[in-house]
């Protein structure tokens, strides 16, 4: 079988899929999709396109900027407490719906499990929620003493109204010397869930690995593997 022939199977397979869809998710789903090559062989997925908008009434499994900040990167950092800035509901869930394994006590040294949030309410939109933050950060601090740091996750009202939690995360790192990290995540920023992972690294970069001294170029080989976890 050629090369050509392969490629004509393939996007004969992808369009198939794509009769299914109404006209206008069509043209826009088929930048996702691609059928998998031998090695070296050119095909379809050569085109396929990433971190693209859902698109509404087609069968997503992308959360939110805030769920890929909060619950993918930041969320399974076991010894620091993350609090969901907003209403309670996104914390709940972004707690609740993905539980990840971890060993420790929690509550004393592990926090996974626990949602911290400043439940927003109607008050807290209008007048803003920059002093409730900072009486949660004392709070937090004065109940959990072992913790390593804390990070804010900022939720979609945040942005709606601009709580500058950049600010205020600077502020208490300065006043308590806790590493306190803001990443303003709110849900309805980017095209999907792939911007949290974006900024959620970026805060850890900019944050955490700021001695640059010990990003020391070296030579790879074959046999390099890279451990990224607990």
């Amino acid at each position: 079988m050629g090369t050509e022939t392969l490629e004509e199977l393939q996007n004969k397979a992808i369009t198939e899929i794509l009769e299914v869809y109404p006209a206008k998710a069509a043209k826009n789903r088929a930048k996702h999709l691609g059928v998998d090559t031998p090695e070296d062989v050119k095909g379809a997925c050569d085109k396929t396109k990433s971190n693209k908008q859902t698109v509404p009434g087609v069968m997503s499994q992308r959360g939110c900027a805030y769920a890929g900040s909060k619950g993918v990167v930041w969320g399974p950092v076991k010894d620091m407490i993350h609090i969901s800035h907003g209403p309670i509901g996104c914390g709940q869930y972004s707690r609740a719906g993905r539980r990840n394994y971890y060993i420790g006590t929690t509550g004393v040294d592990t926090f996974v499990t626990m949602n911290f949030s400043t439940d927003f309410t109607e008050n807290d939109i209008v007048f803003g929620g920059d002093k409730k933050l900072k009486k949660a950060l004392g709070e937090i601090d004065e109940l959990f003493p072992l913790n390593n740091g804390i990070t804010i996750q900022s939720e979609c009202p945040i942005g709606l109204i601009g709580d500058d939690i950049q600010a205020v995360a600077k502020w208490y790192k300065k006043e308590s010397d806790t590493p306190t990290i803001a990443v303003s995540c709110e849900g309805f920023r980017g095209v999907s869930q792939s911007l949290g992972h974006h900024l959620a690294n970026d805060s850890i970069r900019d944050e955490i690995m700021t001695d640059t001294t010990a990003r020391k170029e070296f030579e790879t080989t074959d046999y390099d593997v890279a451990i990224i976890g607990d």
